[in-house]
């Protein structure tokens, strides 16, 4: 994909003999003559590189260089002036100019300065991703199952195929993705992952194809949305079951089409990117009951996937519930926790509806909370202690306590309730939709609950 140059200079034989080496060079360039025309190309079309004289008939390109570093961080502005002093050169600097080139322009420096420019703000991008994909653990384990899964991995990823991943929620569908990606011709590309589930029906548009100016309210400037970003990269469409019909048919189109268009636009843009999709729900089922559609379901399911359940890889929980202990205490510091073998035992016995989402968020809760270097069975929360049932030990439990000593039914019914309700949010790893639907409430009423009894995540 050519990279874009905008050239903002009100010399015309300047701009041209810089269009001329520039498109010589491969590049694609576009030019103003000043700053308010600048803006307006702006508006439509993001450039990879600006050149930016100081003098301009409408403005100082010094009081725009602020202005267009805010709107446009990740692109290097490189200062062009015919009257630049090393004060100023420094001042441009520090205002976050890449380089300042004083005229008359060399143009074999405006060439390798434009490479620099370029070379490294794509080593920027990649080391972000890089950061990106290695801030979490890959996939860590040795059962039989993950072992299964790596070598799938490993035979998929070189393709470009199409994946949908299946599993329950935590089980860690998006490091499959990731390293999938990982392992891909695509890897220094970038990998934009997408949770369908959490964008609302209304926006999500808006969030895939992106938008122009003045589409809707508030499109104050143009936004690339999550297709574009991805160009020639891996897009992950995380909880795609919970997708609207009708948003559904327009990624089918997408994926048909290999094109998009951006809202308040009628230009059909080209796309080159890898999908991959996950789901915690059962596809087929969904489309029998009328809330998927079949084409897109086939579409997406070219190589599926399945990502066990932490239950059924208890082997692993030892060397998973280190590797998050270790990683918290490398990132966080403090005291190095260690787990006791009764402990690691009641792990393996426990049967983790949070799947390895909940195993990590309970070594961070220990780290921080456990006073001692050893963790022991007493460190571990009540329905821990208990394999994942109501704790009955009056001393195990000051919810117990509160509910027994209770003065008044209205004031027990109250403890119950929240005794109840943090055992089933435990078990659920803190998933609100998943505990509504568990106990017969909706989301609205439960955070109502969560709030009026001050339940929180380290009862």
């Amino acid at each position: 994909m050519k990279k874009t140059i905008l050239i903002i200079d009100d010399e015309p034989a300047i701009r041209q003999s810089m269009s001329d080496i520039f498109s010589d060079e491969g590049y694609t360039v576009i030019c103003a003559e000043d700053g308010s025309q600048a803006l307006s190309l702006l508006e439509k079309e993001t450039p990879d590189l600006m050149f930016l004289d100081i003098w301009l008939p409408d403005s100082d390109g010094l009081k725009l260089l602020p202005g267009l570093k805010k709107e446009h961080p990740q692109v290097p502005i490189i200062m062009i002036s015919g009257h630049g002093t090393i004060e100023t050169a420094v001042q441009a600097t520090k205002m976050g100019a890449f380089d300042f080139i004083e005229k008359p322009l060399s143009l074999d420096k405006l060439v390798i300065t434009a490479s620099n420019a370029l070379t490294i703000s794509r080593l920027q991008e990649e080391n972000v991703r890089l950061k990106e994909m290695y801030s979490e653990n890959r996939l860590i384990g040795n059962c039989k199952s993950i072992n299964r899964l790596k070598e799938q991995i490993r035979i998929i990823a070189p393709t470009d195929g199409w994946v949908l991943v299946i599993g329950e929620n935590g089980t860690g569908k998006e490091l499959v993705a990731r390293e999938i990606h990982r392992l891909s011709s695509r890897h220094e590309r970038p990998f934009v992952d997408v949770n369908c589930a959490a964008i609302p029906d209304n926006l999500i548009e808006s969030e895939l194809f992106g938008y122009e100016k003045g589409a809707f309210t508030g499109a104050d400037r143009r936004q690339k949305g999550k297709f574009e970003q991805s160009h020639e990269g891996t897009i992950f469409l995380d909880e795609i079951g919970d997708m609207s019909l009708n948003t559904q048919a327009k990624i089918l189109r997408v994926l048909q089409e290999k094109a998009f268009t951006r809202l308040g636009s009628s230009n059909s843009i080209p796309i080159d990117v890898r999908i991959i999709a996950a789901t915690n729900k059962d596809l087929e089922e969904e489309i029998a009951q009328g809330n998927f559609r079949q084409d897109l379901f086939y579409r997406l399911n070219v190589l599926p996937i399945q990502v066990p359940p932490l239950r059924n890889r208890s082997e692993d929980i030892p060397i998973l519930a280190e590797s998050f202990l270790s990683n918290y205490y490398n990132n966080h510091g403090g005291t190095f926790k260690h787990l006791a073998p009764e402990v690691i035992n009641q792990l393996k016995s426990y049967h983790w509806p949070g799947n390895v989402r909940e195993l990590k968020n309970l070594m961070e809760r220990l780290s921080i909370m456990c006073a001692t270097e050893l963790v022991k069975i007493n460190d571990l929360p009540p329905y821990l202690r208990t394999g994942g049932q109501l704790a009955c030990d009056p001393q195990d439990n000051l919810l117990w306590n509160n509910l027994l000593e209770s003065n008044s039914f209205t004031e027990a019914v109250k403890n119950f309730e929240k005794l109840y309700l943090t055992n089933k949010l435990h078990q659920n790893d803190w998933n609100i939709s998943k505990t509504a639907t568990l106990i017969g409430a909706t989301r609205r009423n439960l955070h109502r609950k969560i709030n009026a009894l001050n339940i929180s995540q380290m009862d």
